[in-house]
């Protein structure tokens, strides 16, 4: 269903071993690769490992695409080290000494699946992505071949959070839909909460009279909103200690869904845990 299957995040693809004879046939038909940069010399050229004995090379022109400038240019070369990056094999040759020289380009990549995504994606359309930082405000997803689209905290679900991390990490893959397409600025926004499910289609998980375990997502004069699913949260009366961001156990008093609502009763405090509420999508064929 995903539909940026032709250009996929960085990090998604096998970095399998290349030959030099694999190499010639990607640049011959324009196949998009990946590999992991190894190296930013002092000319800002990238050095990437292509599996083997082989290793590439992408000139400072060639390892970022045009439409990132200024500072944000210089930092975006230096933070690929290490890192898987996305290219097209320009040229297999030999240097002077006959050792292989392999011309690589990430920007002839990126500004491929930019075009691709400017003419193909509308809002509704459901791509897959990797979370590769967070701000306080969102995360930044790369939707294709390092092509960054934005993730607002408002649009990650419908729970509220304090901060994005309390749903994702850096190098999460996730599904996302398209929530708006800026051709002019050459921007994506995406949206999650609508495909983690109806309040009906996640309070069918649960049952009245088990106890399960919950993280408090608010706290209020007149209760707590304690998260069950990303997407459902019932209200427990306060008890004394438990504040926001805590991990509980609740008991299920009562599921009313002629009302959409939960009335839970906290246990007791549990311990801190880092894992992050497990995504479970639902998405429909009219999504």
């Amino acid at each position: 269903m995903p539909e940026n299957q032709i250009f996929l995040p960085e990090g998604m693809q096998d970095p399998a071993i290349r030959t030099l004879a694999e190499l010639r046939e990607a640049a011959e038909r324009g196949t998009i690769l990946e590999g992991t940069a190894v190296r930013c010399d002092a000319e800002r050229n990238l050095h990437v490992a292509l599996g083997g004995s082989l290793t590439g090379i992408m000139t400072r022109e060639e390892a970022v695409s045009p439409y990132i400038s200024g500072s944000g240019r210089e930092i975006a070369l230096l933070s690929r080290v290490g890192r898987p990056v996305c290219f097209q094999v320009l040229e297999v040759g030999a240097d002077e000494k006959g050792a292989p020289r392999i011309r690589l380009s990430r920007r002839r990549a990126q500004e491929r699946a930019l075009d691709w995504f400017l003419k193909t994606l509308r809002p509704g359309t459901i791509v897959t992505g990797r979370v590769t930082h967070l701000e306080p405000f969102g995360a930044f997803v790369d939707i294709g071949c390092g092509v960054i689209a934005m993730l607002g905290a408002e649009r990650m679900a419908i729970s509220r959070v304090s901060h994005p991390s309390e749903r994702f990490r850096p190098g999460k893959k996730l599904l996302a839909a398209v929530l708006s397409v800026d051709p002019e600025r050459r921007r994506f926004t995406l949206t999650h909460r609508e495909l983690l499910g109806t309040w009906m289609e996640n309070a069918s998980l649960f049952q009245a009279g088990e106890a399960v375990p919950g993280i408090v997502r608010s706290v209020r004069d007149y209760g707590c909103f304690v998260e069950l699913t990303p997407n459902l949260a019932g209200l427990a009366e306060r008890k004394e200690g438990v504040a926001e961001g805590d991990r509980v156990s609740v008991y299920l008093k009562s599921i009313r869904p002629e009302r959409m609502k939960i009335k839970l009763q906290i246990i007791e405090k549990l311990p801190p845990d880092d894992a992050l509420p497990p995504l479970r999508y639902t998405i429909t064929d009219g999504q």
